[in-house]
């Protein structure tokens, strides 16, 4: 069965380039950012894990941890790392888990046999700091990640979490907030800044700080 969102993200113990590591206990009180590429050496993940690295400051402030998975050996993964610094500008400060035998993969549901082989497609996996599978994303082979929407889905997840709110299409932080249906307009106005009604079920109001 594929993992829905709200399912517990399953746990796993692998070796990593940063050592042997339980992905519960490892990402203890943190969200984590799960993402499988397809193999060590290949053009567009040496870009995408340059681009993780990049952004280790924006995550740390989100309280996420990135993590990287492929089907590829600690040892492969450790000698491709100088060319992802080199690439990037940046060191890599994230586990890279080595999952040669595919259990991570296969229990993320990572592999999609139309593809070809069993290597893993690109797949983006938000666990809350409870461990629940909040958002998934997946890209073909072929297809680069978009690293900011990574972080905008953090940023909306964070916010929604915080109050109940959602976020309209393309929100960013900073940006007005929709307030739940189960929350009336006169309630919001207590509660929320500059609530605007455009419609009965549409209001917007300031985001909560």
């Amino acid at each position: 069965m594929p993992l829905r969102l709200g399912d517990t993200a399953p746990d796993f113990d692998a070796d990593t380039t940063a050592g042997p590591i339980s992905f519960h206990d490892w990402k203890s009180g943190a969200w984590a950012v799960l993402f499988s590429h397809p193999a060590d050496f290949t053009p567009v993940c040496t870009t995408e894990l340059g681009r993780t690295a990049a952004l280790s400051a924006e995550f740390a402030k989100r309280n996420a941890k990135p993590i990287a998975v492929s089907v590829d050996s600690v040892e492969d993964h450790r000698r491709w790392v100088p060319d992802i610094a080199e690439v990037g500008g940046v060191e890599v400060d994230f586990p890279i888990v080595a999952d040669q035998d595919r259990a991570v993969a296969q229990a993320y549901d990572m592999i999609h046999p139309g593809e070809g082989d069993t290597s893993t497609v690109r797949s983006v996996f938000l666990v809350d700091p409870a461990d629940k599978v909040r958002l998934t994303i997946t890209y073909p082979k072929s297809v680069g990640r978009n690293f900011s929407e990574i972080l905008r889905a953090l940023d909306a997840l964070q916010q929604t979490d915080a109050a109940p709110v959602s976020t309209p299409a393309e929100w960013t932080p900073g940006e007005r907030v929709i307030v739940a249906p189960t929350v009336s307009t006169e309630d919001a106005r207590e509660r929320f800044a500059n609530v605007d009604e455009v419609k009965p079920y549409l209001r917007f109001a300031d985001a909560p700080a």
